[in-house]
């Protein structure tokens, strides 16, 4: 049998393991490449600032909460966060446009989603709840359905609330039966 080395076996094994390790410990810390593609890596998630001037809202809300709930609002009424909340001329965006404030309360419009978010909660606290098997609870796009301004709702001319022609029990034929007390 041939020598391959001056080593014996256990120093040969320690020497490998030491290698080895420095090998893992080199990659580890080396500058991690791009991914196929020539595309940068994604960024980190964005974490939305603590909320401040929360006048309904639950004052423990996250800010990740909050934006999560804003773009729920946005996609109800068919809107962007500018409909509800001003630019700040004071603080720039990094593409020069002014961020907004969401504390201001100057717009009408923030009032009024106020008002509705409380009329919502006291519609599924009040009724929507006390209605057994009563289904999802009233949202803003319950109503408005994607605009700014709710349509109003018009029946279809062919639903005919007339019904002169039907017969009903206990009444003349083409009347309705009284109304009970």
């Amino acid at each position: 049998m041939k020598k391959i080395s001056s080593l014996s076996l256990p120093a040969a094994v320690t020497a490998l393991l030491i290698a080895a390790l420095f090998a893992v410990t080199t990659a580890a810390q080396a500058p991690q490449s791009s991914p196929p593609g020539g595309s940068a890596p994604p960024p980190p998630p964005h974490v939305a600032p603590k909320p401040t001037n929360l006048k309904v809202l639950p004052k423990d809300m996250t800010g990740d909460q909050v934006h999560e709930l804003m773009h729920k609002w946005e996609a109800d009424l068919g809107t962007e966060c500018s409909h509800c909340h001003t630019p700040d001329p004071n603080n720039l965006a990094p593409n020069g446009k002014p961020r907004l404030n969401f504390a201001d309360d100057s717009k009408k419009e923030k009032s009024t989603a106020r008002l509705m978010y409380k009329m919502v909660e006291d519609i599924n606290t009040s009724y929507v709840s006390m209605v057994e098997n009563s289904g999802e609870p009233v949202t803003c796009g319950t109503c408005h359905r994607g605009h700014p301004s709710p349509e109003p709702f018009v029946a279809p001319p062919e639903h005919d609330h007339d019904h002169e022609h039907e017969h009903h029990e206990g009444a003349p034929e083409g009347q309705k039966p009284p109304i009970p007390h």
